[in-house]
């Protein structure tokens, strides 16, 4: 399909100046961020990072795309664009508060819900999609007056499930900016202008600040930009997915979000079978994991950055080719991400593994001779 060489330089454009002026407000918002206490220090073993770190990255990265949307997205007279802004306004105040004193989860929660309702009540909805069962006659589930409550629903999760993978230097910063390019790409390809140009700032505005978060990472994006990407990726979703590709509306999503989702279903599951809490706060995420393997940041955050580009991928096949020609592909990159795996981590992992059980043999020797010590004085 030959695309718009105007569509192309409106992206390009946008891209370029959410990037430009990402970067540039970085620092200033650094400086901000020292000047309100807005600084994350390591308290728990949650936290990956040794000595304090200022948060409110995600401001910068959200003045960036709102200066390049405001430019350069066909704003005026759309309401449905507007109310997707205003929506990503409360949710970025609503983070910039959190990150300087910890909200209370149920507040957030509700202030998540508003947020939502705004897009959704203005045509920001999810319609109809796909049915997942093979078998029924049916091809699309129509939600009819379960529009607006689904919609929410989805855009609260994708919101909250995005913050929830922020546990690494630049995670939630690079797998967003890898969706958001999987979004654009098929926008382009489906020559939808509007979701194209605000997926374009999107990616730029992540790509300006990810010099600042990657490993060792000089500022954190904080619950401000991990919940903005999340809104703004959740939102564009349903204009130029769950609208444009009904008939495969139910899996496209879901792969370009999938890794956030997996991780999101994962935690919830895992923590209500522990008996705590879906909103317990704990170390069991899949980037926690990987970690955990023996694998080091770097390491982590790249497997998860290649894995969120084989979904993505995958699902820009699957809106061009078919869900056969999908399906081929996504085997076809899992058995080569495997052997690639196998490749480059194996030696490290091995070593370090190695060393962990001998720290743990010694120390079992260690705690059973002084257990036979003590058993001697008592005899």
């Amino acid at each position: 399909m030959p695309l718009d060489n105007q569509l192309i330089a409106y992206v390009a454009l946008a891209l370029l100046a959410a990037l430009v002026i990402s970067f540039l407000m970085t620092p200033v918002v650094k400086t901000f961020a020292y000047k309100i206490g807005a600084v994350d220090v390591p308290k728990d073993a949650r936290r990956m990072h040794k000595v304090p770190i200022p948060r409110l990255g995600g401001l910068a990265i959200f003045i960036g795309f709102m200066v390049s949307v405001l430019i350069l997205g066909d704003v005026r007279g759309n309401g449905q664009m507007q109310s997707i802004l205003l929506g990503s306004v409360i949710i970025v105040v609503l983070g910039v508060v959190d990150d300087i004193m910890a909200l209370p989860a149920l507040l957030k929660f509700v202030v998540q819900i508003a947020a939502a309702l705004i897009p959704a009540l203005n045509g920001v909805v999810i319609q109809a999609f796909s049915n997942p069962n093979i078998f029924s006659d049916s091809l699309y589930w129509v939600l009819g007056p379960l529009s607006v409550p689904f919609t929410v629903l989805w855009i609260v999760a994708i919101t909250n499930a995005v913050n929830l993978i922020d546990g690494l230097d630049g995670l939630a910063n690079g797998v967003s900016a890898i969706s958001a390019t999987t979004m654009l790409v098929i926008a382009l390809l489906a020559s939808e202008a509007e979701v194209a140009v605000v997926m374009a700032a999107l990616v730029g505005a992540c790509v300006g600040f990810m010099p600042y978060n990657l490993n060792p990472a000089k500022m954190f994006m904080g619950d401000t930009g991990a919940t903005f990407l999340g809104f703004i990726l959740a939102t564009m979703s349903i204009q130029g997915l769950f609208k444009f590709y009904a008939v495969i509306s139910f899996a496209v999503p879901f792969l370009i979000l999938g890794l956030p989702i997996f991780d999101t279903t994962f935690a919830f599951i895992r923590r209500i079978a522990h008996g705590q809490s879906p909103m317990h706060a704990d170390r069991g995420h899949i980037h926690h994991r990987l970690i955990d393997m023996g694998l080091s940041q770097k390491q982590a955050v790249a497997t998860l950055y290649v894995i969120s580009a084989m979904l993505g991928l995958s699902a820009v096949v699957l809106t061009t080719g078919g869900e056969q020609k999908a399906m081929l592909f996504f085997v076809a990159l899992c058995v080569v991400g495997a052997v690639a795996a196998r490749v480059v981590f194996p030696k490290e992992i091995r070593e370090e593994l190695q060393e962990e059980i001998e720290e743990l043999r010694e120390r079992s020797h260690h705690e059973a001779e002084q257990a036979e010590n003590s058993g001697d004085k008592e005899r």
